[in-house]
Order: structure tokens, then sequence, then C-alpha cells
């Protein structure tokens, strides 16, 4: 269901240039949506989620002081069933201005409940193909998280891939730095005197998306990415699941297999929870209690 980025770039050129400029609006119509218990997942391809991006950075740059934090978060199986044990991260999942369908799981439940999404997006060839169009617009990017010594790396990986990507910093802090309250500071001072544009944060769900909703007002950013295990798949610190497991829609059980201790339970027994909330929200048809984001003006 994925859509490599090769054939998705001649459409994300054309729809950015298609696009009227100021015409871009966050506000999605219910047509556009497909809702799973509280989530309201946009019903968008890759292709049209970097052009909603890229035109954000465009209009962004030539703003003064006060702008708009985007945030685009995606959505699989976990985070659905972790938004059910944890009000913190529900609160943070609340803030995106964009939710995609991340997880074959996610495009499934969205023919059982009449809302077909069209296909999935993987989180790590998004964030990449982010990274091609601000290239080519000279956006600068800042790189947080991932095993020590991947976000660098992959940093080195798409500048070589990408000529004119502007790296604007890296870092992988300690392990539960976002717990200590000084830790956590100093790392948003230096994104801050960093200045980029886009922050891709890799720290894994829910941590990832929690500290980028907590910290958004304080970082100064136009664009925020979480991106799950990316910049150690990009640096080969993970092995990524081959194509044919990514085209099938059984990257999952791939990955169990690969690395059984770790994943065991998040998909024998998180699955088979999605799936009772999917049908359970089928037979309810509650009405949304999640608002799509509109953005958060803050001060850069």
């Amino acid at each position: 269901m994925s859509t490599t980025l090769s054939t998705q770039g001649n459409s994300i050129g054309s729809s950015l240039n298609s696009l009227p400029r100021g015409a871009m609006s966050f506000r999605r119509r219910v047509a556009d949506i497909c809702m799973i218990d509280r989530l309201p997942i946009q019903r968008m391809n890759m292709a049209e989620i970097v052009t909603v991006a890229v035109r954000h950075l465009r209009q962004e740059s030539t703003l003064a002081g006060m702008h708009r934090t985007l945030h685009i978060f995606g959505v699989n199986a976990q985070i659905a069933n972790l938004m059910k044990e944890n009000s913190r991260f529900a609160s943070a999942m609340q803030t995106g201005d964009i939710l995609y369908a991340d997880g074959v799981s996610v495009v499934l439940a969205s023919w059982l409940l009449g809302s077909p999404i069209s296909e999935r997006v993987p989180g790590g060839e998004l964030m990449e193909a982010i990274c091609k169009e601000a290239a080519k617009e000279s956006f600068s990017v800042y790189f947080l998280g991932g095993l020590p010594g991947a976000a660098l790396k992959a940093s080195q990986l798409l500048s070589s891939r990408y000529p004119g990507l502007r790296i604007a910093g890296t870092n992988c802090p300690a392990f539960g730095f976002e717990k200590r309250p000084e830790e956590s500071q100093q790392v948003v001072d230096a994104i801050r005197a960093a200045k980029p544009d886009i922050l891709v944060v890799c720290l894994g769900a829910p941590k990832q998306e929690i500290w980028a909703a907590e910290n958004s007002a304080a970082l100064g950013v136009s664009l925020i990415f979480p991106g799950g295990a990316v910049f150690d798949t990009l640096a080969g610190l993970r092995k990524r699941a081959p194509a044919w497991a990514r085209n099938s829609g059984t990257e999952w059980l791939y990955r169990m297999v690969m690395e059984p201790k770790r994943l065991w339970r998040r998909y024998l027994l998180g699955n088979p929870r999605f799936l009772w909330l999917v049908f359970s929200y089928r037979a309810s048809r509650r009405q949304p209690a999640l608002p799509i984001g509109l953005g958060r003006r803050t001060a850069r």
C-alpha cells in the first residue's frame, strides 16, 4: 500500500505548483476524515501531506514574530491503544494538525468504518519526502533522538542524497532526559538557538508526541514530525522490513519475528485490542471527541 518516493515526486511537484499561495487551511472537511474512536485521521496520501507541509513552511518563512507550528503525527494500532490508557498522550495527540495512517491496521479499519483511506503512508518515507522538498526550498532540519550516533549518520546520509538539505543540528540526549526538567530545557534551548524550520523527533511513542506537544511553544519551529525509529533505520542500526513485507501489509509480522522479545506484546496483544476498539466504535458511532488541530500561535 505504500508509495515510493520516486513515484510521488512528480505528484508532489505538480500539487505544489497548482496550489494558490495563501490558500492553505488546516481544517479538513468531514468527508476528508476517517474517525477511529477519538482520532480524526486525514484521508491524505503522501503527496498531499508533503504539499501541505511545504506550503506551510513557505508561508511561515515570510512571517516574523508569531507563527504556527504544524504537527504531523502518524497513527497506527499502537497509537490508538496507547491513547486509551494514557490521558497525557491523548492530550498530545489532540495537538496534531495532520494525523495520517502510518499503519496498515488503520487503513483496513478505515474501510470497515466506511471512510476508506487509499493507502498507508509510512512515516520514514514521509519524513524523507519532506526532507527532499526541504532541500529544494532551502529549509533547515534538526534531528533529535534515536540510538547513539543515529541522528548524525541519518543527517549525513540525507544530506548526500538530497544536496542542499540544511542540517541545523543533531542531538541524541541521554535516555530519560524528558523526565529531568533541566536536561529537557537544555535540549529545548539548543533547538531554539539552532533556529530550524523543521524538527524531527525520534524518541518512540508515546514519548516523542508528548515531548513535542508540551514543548512546541518554546521551540520556535514551523513543523514538528515525530519519526519513531527512522534515524536508526537510515543509519543502519535497525533493519527495515523488505519491500515485499511493506507492500503486502505484513511488515508488522516481519518486525515481530525479527524482534520477538520487544514486539510480541505490541502485535499479538495490541492488534486484537485495536480490532475490538474499531468494532466497538463502529457499533456506537460516538461523536468526535478530539477536534482537528488548527496550529498553535507561538513566538519565534
